[in-house]
């Protein structure tokens, strides 16, 4: 799982190396081996090896939302839930964090749930869809479908909502 907020995720007490160990340890892994895949995890979602040492604070938000991202991945998932992960960062560094969500699900064979509010991210990195109302889902599908033929009416009001509405041509 990836939080929306890498900071409130994070224990401010434990170093970025123990975070991301810390499941690894849980299952029976020894410190050193959990130490070395922390290590190879934080080289894995772009940080320097060193940053192992350094406690959550000592981070920005993109490198925080990594550090999740790497504790996420410790344990070998193969699906990973991202609930909002980028919400929280300014666009520049969404994008960053984006492109490397794209390359680690078609590097390591991820399957990822990724819920959102913001329709334009989910158009950049979803091929399926499913648009709740209420806690239900109104409508799902290929994205390309969903957001170019909308069927349902609130999923019809979520796309004209937004200014341009350059979403359904780029579906």
């Amino acid at each position: 799982m990836v939080f929306q907020d890498p900071f409130a995720s994070l224990n401010p007490r434990r170093k970025a190396g123990e975070l991301i160990a810390q499941g690894l340890l849980v299952h029976g892994t020894p410190r050193s081996q959990a130490r070395a895949r922390a290590t190879e995890l934080l080289t894995l979602v772009g940080l320097d090896a060193a940053a192992a040492d350094r406690f959550p604070h000592e981070f920005s938000g993109g490198q925080r939302q990594r550090i999740g991202l790497a504790r996420a991945l410790a344990l070998q998932p193969k699906v990973l839930i991202a609930d909002e992960p980028v919400s929280a960062l300014d666009v520049s560094v969404q994008a960053q964090v984006l492109k490397l969500l794209a390359e680690l699900r078609e590097r390591l064979g991820l399957s990822v749930v990724f819920i959102t509010h913001d329709l334009r991210v989910a158009a950049q990195v979803c091929d399926l869809v499913a648009v709740m109302k209420d806690g239900e889902v109104v409508e799902e599908g290929p994205i390309g479908q969903v957001f170019g033929q909308p069927r349902h009416p609130y999923t019809q009001a979520l796309l004209a909502s937004i200014p341009g509405s350059a979403l359904r041509q780029a579906a």
